[in-house]
């Protein structure tokens, strides 16, 4: 969870609501809480991988599992272009739109062919990742508590509770992870008491951080000033005596965005797959390369569309809509909770909280999200027959 989105997020969210990002922050931590702990009740009950796809398909009906999986697919393939902009906000500043677009079509194509070769982010170099991240972090607070110049009024909260609700579905986004810790059954010791204990310390940890973090952008850069700048960490560190340190900043967003981004295509390449070979996407797309065993048609098929998408979207666009489709993945999680018959009241508020996050997204991302949920519905009728 604490990776790119903490440099990426808050500017669309500060569009929205102003500081009243702090309050829709809070709000996205209890909905991204009630998704992991229905996903850790649902993975104790089919621990097989797969997640929400075999939720749905087994407590809902296929249906349901195919599109929590379409869901996703679609979710996390905007996720991926969303990685991919960061990466180019960072480390071409100043640049235009279409340098920016080219950047991070060439750090998606680049990362497809590692993925293509089999390179995988190991559990250490994630490690790595989240060390340096709260390290640069860190000094960037220290930097900007110490040596700042604060903005009057940059943390006085304008009373919108759209806003509000608009923030905390675009700050969902930046708490993408959680559910790793929710899948895990197989491999820790003490499943039912470990997981139970590990998602609120997690999601706690990562509140804290983004919550820190947030109000200092907000207190040096104000509202307006976050709202405006897709790099908001190197662009407030800028304004304070220690620009130096901007470099660093840039350095550490990029790993973060390139760590995350070669995660994400190796998830949905794997997913798409999966869902090829149940016959639910085209069936090219379950081969596997004979030499590098991997689901190869699968992965340079995502790695061509993110490097298409990112081209004509930008980065607000594609956290809007990756909020959509995977707010939309975990309302079918939570509706399948509910279907275990016990500790219902967790279930109900993720489902509730999921359903009036994604409805209250920019007007764009409703209706593309959507839309592109229209169409994998359609999908699904019209290949029934061949299914059958």
């Amino acid at each position: 969870m604490i990776g790119a989105g903490v440099f990426a997020a808050f500017a669309p969210a500060a569009r929205a609501a102003g500081a009243g990002l702090l309050a829709g922050l809070a709000l996205a931590a209890v909905v991204a809480y009630c998704n992991a702990t229905s996903s850790a009740r649902l993975a104790a009950r089919y621990p097989e991988s797969g997640g929400t796809y075999v939720y749905g398909r087994e407590r809902l009906g296929p249906f349901w599992g195919y599109l929590a999986g379409w869901g996703f697919v679609v979710g996390k393939t905007a996720s991926c272009a969303a990685m991919a902009l960061t990466v180019a906000a960072y480390t071409a500043p100043g640049a235009g739109r279409f340098t920016q677009s080219l950047v991070a079509a060439a750090a998606v194509l680049a990362l497809t062919a590692l993925n293509y070769r089999g390179v995988q982010r190991s559990v250490t170099v994630t490690k790595v990742i989240v060390t340096v991240t709260l390290v640069v972090l860190t000094a960037a607070v220290v930097a900007l508590a110490t040596a700042g110049a604060p903005v009057p009024g940059g943390l006085t909260p304008a009373i919108d509770a759209g806003g509000v609700l608009q923030s905390a579905g675009l700050l969902f986004f930046a708490f993408a992870g959680y559910a790793r810790v929710a899948t895990l059954g197989e491999e820790v010791r003490d499943p039912a008491r470990t997981i139970p204990r590990a998602i609120p310390i997690a999601l706690g940890i990562t509140l804290v951080v983004y919550a820190v973090v947030a109000v200092f952008l907000l207190r040096q850069l104000g509202p307006d000033g976050l709202a405006s700048t897709s790099d908001p960490i190197a662009t407030a560190i800028t304004g304070t005596s220690w620009p130096a340190l901007t470099p660093v900043v840039r350095a550490a967003a990029a790993l973060a965005a390139l760590g995350a981004l070669l995660a994400l295509v190796l998830g949905v390449s794997r997913t798409t797959f999966a869902m090829a070979r149940d016959g639910h996407l085209p069936a090219p797309l379950a081969a596997v390369h004979p030499r590098f065993a991997v689901p190869h048609r699968a992965e340079v098929a995502v790695g061509v569309v993110v490097a298409a998408l990112v081209l004509v979207t930008d980065l607000r666009g594609a956290i809007g809509f990756s909020s959509f489709a995977v707010l939309t993945y975990y309302a079918i999680a939570n509706a399948s909770a509910w279907t275990l018959g016990t500790r219902r009241v967790v279930p109900v508020v993720g489902l509730i909280g999921c359903v009036v996050l994604a409805f209250s997204l920019p007007l764009a991302s409703v209706i593309s999200g959507a839309a592109v949920l229209a169409v994998g519905a359609v999908a699904w009728v019209a290949t029934s027959g061949r299914r059958r």
